[in-house]
């Protein structure tokens, strides 16, 4: 039927297309406008020219590219370039100390008992801090308005859990809807495809309601005190649609930032131009979080893991905290 309808092809941009449009014309199309492989030509005896010259135009178009409208094969290839992401992070100073001849903090002791060897003072043995590695803590939201971006959110936490020197002491993942699951353990496997359906068979709420306050209460309650150390930073990864008492999601995200290093929201919805915090949820939100980003292609993640190194990053919060 593509074949045979006439096209007119013009200079005209194409029309965004709605949630999973392009992927379901993909699949009903079934690659009939695709051109023959270029082993047939071969075998024909005919020259095949390949051009890249806008090979780097169509990587950044992907980049910017929102997962909801995404094909098959362009999400396949955004989990590639995803796994590819490096997440930095500074370590803190912490309060315990270490010999260390640059230091510049005094030893007393080691001092003292140098000289009851040596028999005379001859140097102060120096002393430094320490530096701690936080951990990484990441709540993300499976309910049915995340269901186009939880999917490709844990790929993001699966290349976190699984990258090795990027300084984190620990990455802990748990996702919510109408509960709290933990599935730190099953996104340390290296196959990400069975690392995430191990996470699908553990989260019994996928594409469910969303209960943000009372499971924000379940992980302060149950899980805070063993993640939380070491001024942890906490990925809140959710759209802010909730229906519960609002009072009540602002009193659970005060006492969450309030544990940790850093409390930085993930929303998709700040993909739109024209977002204002008009939901409850949202409201209660905003002003209980260190910084508010977006979440909704690879481009803004490239964007958040220059922020995990800034700690004055504020992202979109302080312009919108002026319309509340």
């Amino acid at each position: 039927m593509s074949m045979l309808t006439p096209m007119v092809r013009g200079v005209n941009e194409q029309p965004d297309a709605k949630a999973a449009e392009r992927r379901a014309a993909e699949a009903i199309l079934d690659e009939a406008d695709q051109p023959p492989p270029v082993e047939a030509l071969e075998e024909e005896g005919e020259v095949v020219e390949i051009d890249a010259t806008l090979t780097f135009s169509a990587e950044e178009k992907m980049k910017h590219t929102d997962f909801a409208q995404m094909t098959v094969s362009e999400l396949t290839e955004s989990t590639r370039a995803i796994a590819r992401l490096d997440l930095p992070v500074e370590p803190s100073a912490s309060r315990r100390t270490r010999p260390s001849p640059r230091g510049r903090v005094p030893d007393w002791r080691g001092t003292l008992r140098e000289a009851l060897r040596k028999g005379d003072v001859e140097r102060l043995v120096m002393r430094e801090r320490r530096e701690r590695w936080p951990n990484l803590v990441a709540l993300c939201d499976i309910s049915g308005s995340m269901s186009s971006y939880s999917r490709m959110l844990l790929h993001f936490l699966h290349t976190a859990a699984n990258q090795k020197g990027a300084g984190w002491a620990q990455v802990h993942a748990f996702t919510f809807g109408t509960r709290l699951t933990n599935i730190t353990r099953h996104l340390r496997h290296r196959d990400v495809d069975a690392a995430l359906a191990a996470c699908g068979a553990e989260a019994l709420d996928w594409e469910g309601g969303t209960r943000i306050g009372a499971c924000l209460h379940t992980f302060t309650r149950d899980w805070s005190r063993r993640v939380l150390g070491q001024g942890a930073v906490v990925l809140l990864i959710t759209d802010g649609l909730d229906r519960d008492d609002p009072d009540e999601l602002a009193r659970e995200a005060e006492r969450l930032r309030l544990s940790t290093r850093r409390l930085i929201w993930l929303n998709p919805l700040l993909r739109f131009d024209q977002f204002a915090p008009k939901a409850q949820g949202i409201r209660a939100l905003l002003p209980n979080v260190d910084s508010f980003r977006a979440a909704h292609n690879i481009a803004s993640l490239e964007a958040l893991c220059e922020a995990l190194s800034r700690s004055d990053d504020r992202g979109e919060q302080r312009r919108l905290l002026a319309a509340l």
